[in-house]
C-alpha cells in the first residue's frame, strides 16, 4: 500500500475504482473488508459487479482488502460524514460481520454495493454513483426534450411562414 494512501480505520467506506465503475466495502480492521459480491465458487472474484446484473442475487463476502482491490486504486471515502453522523464503529462492524455469508436482492439502481455499506456506516442506503447518474440523465434528457421542442417549434413556424 503506497504511503500516501490514508490508512483505513474500522467502519471506513471504501471506494475502489474500477474501469468503469467504484466498488465499495466497509473495512473491519485486520485489513479485512466486507462487501456485497455476486455469489462465486471462487474466493476474490467477488469484487466484480457484472455477475450480480444477471443474477439479481449477491453475497456478503470477508476478505482481505487488498484481495478486494484486485490491484485497482482504492481510497477511504466517508464523503457522507457530512451529512449523517456514522453510527458508533462497534454497531457497524458488528452488523457488517452479522452480514456475512448471507444471499441478498441486488440491483443496480436500488441495492448494490454501495447501498449496502452506507446502509452499514450510516443506517442509510444512499448510492451517489446512481444519484448521479439519474441527475446527468434528466439533465441530457431535458436537453434531448427541448432540443428536439425547438427543432420541431422551428419546424412547424418555417411551414407557417412558407404558407403565407
Amino acid at each position: 500500500m503506497a504511503s500516501s494512501r490514508q490508512e483505513p480505520e474500522p467502519g471506513d467506506l471504501i471506494e475502489i475504482f474500477r474501469k468503469v465503475y467504484e466498488h465499495w466495502a466497509i473495512y473491519v480492521g485486520g485489513g479485512y473488508v466486507v462487501h456485497l459480491a455476486p455469489p462465486s465458487e471462487y474466493a476474490g472474484t467477488g469484487s466484480s459487479s457484472s455477475l450480480s446484473l444477471l443474477t439479481r442475487r449477491a453475497v456478503v463476502k470477508l476478505e482481505r482488502l487488498e484481495h478486494v482491490v484486485e490491484g485497482c486504486d482504492y481510497r477511504v471515502n466517508n464523503q457522507l460524514d457530512r451529512t449523517y453522523r456514522p453510527r458508533p464503529v462497534r454497531d457497524i462492524i458488528k452488523s457488517a460481520r452479522e452480514m456475512v455469508g448471507k444471499e441478498m436482492k441486488y440491483s443496480l439502481v436500488t441495492n448494490n454495493c454501495e447501498h449496502f455499506v452506507t446502509n452499514l456506516r450510516y443506517g442509510e442506503a444512499r448510492c451517489l454513483q446512481v444519484e448521479r447518474a439519474k441527475q446527468d440523465l434528466e439533465e441530457t434528457s431535458s436537453t434531448v426534450f427541448f432540443g428536439a421542442l425547438a427543432v420541431a417549434g422551428f419546424s412547424a413556424l418555417t411551414k407557417i411562414i412558407l404558407h403565407l
